[in-house]
């Protein structure tokens, strides 16, 4: 007589499989979910330091004068910049007005205290001290790498 030939799992292996993905899908989700979040973390960033670097070209071309406040004050949805952004953007510093990726805005409000103000500007994009030609987004907190809860 022949022995039989088992072509089957058992329920056993099957609940192992089941098990060890549950716990490899535990370990991999949480990882996605926060990618969207760190993107955004890292383009405010790099918005954050191009901006500034511009500033700062436009201070070392001005004899150190910092671009005046009133032209950084802009409207919202600007292609050509209208009374914002002007001595940066339309200076050939930079190409468009920058958006904070949060609030989708380009309105700069006057400040002197990050993120302090920046919390205070509401949903306006970017805080700007013209004393120091110190820029920040709102809502970012440099400080601690990420973004303050509205």
């Amino acid at each position: 007589m022949r022995a039989q030939v088992r072509k089957a799992f058992t329920l056993v292996e099957i609940l192992i499989v089941v098990v060890i993905l549950g716990i490899l899908a535990a370990i991999v989700i949480p990882q996605f979910t926060s990618a969207s979040e760190d993107a955004q973390v890292s383009s405010a960033e790099s918005q954050l330091q191009t901006v500034r670097n511009q500033i700062e070209l436009y201070r070392v071309r001005n004899n150190g004068i910092a671009p005046a406040a009133d032209d950084l004050f802009t409207d919202e949805g600007l292609t050509e910049p209208v009374g914002g952004w002007t001595s940066i953007v339309n200076g050939d510093y930079l190409r468009v007005a920058p958006v904070n990726p949060r609030t989708g805005t380009s309105t700069v409000t006057a400040g002197t205290d990050a993120p302090t103000d920046a919390v205070e500007a509401g949903d306006d994009g970017w805080v700007y001290d013209e004393d120091t030609g110190r820029i920040w987004m709102n809502g970012f907190d440099e400080a601690a790498g990420g973004w303050i809860a509205p």
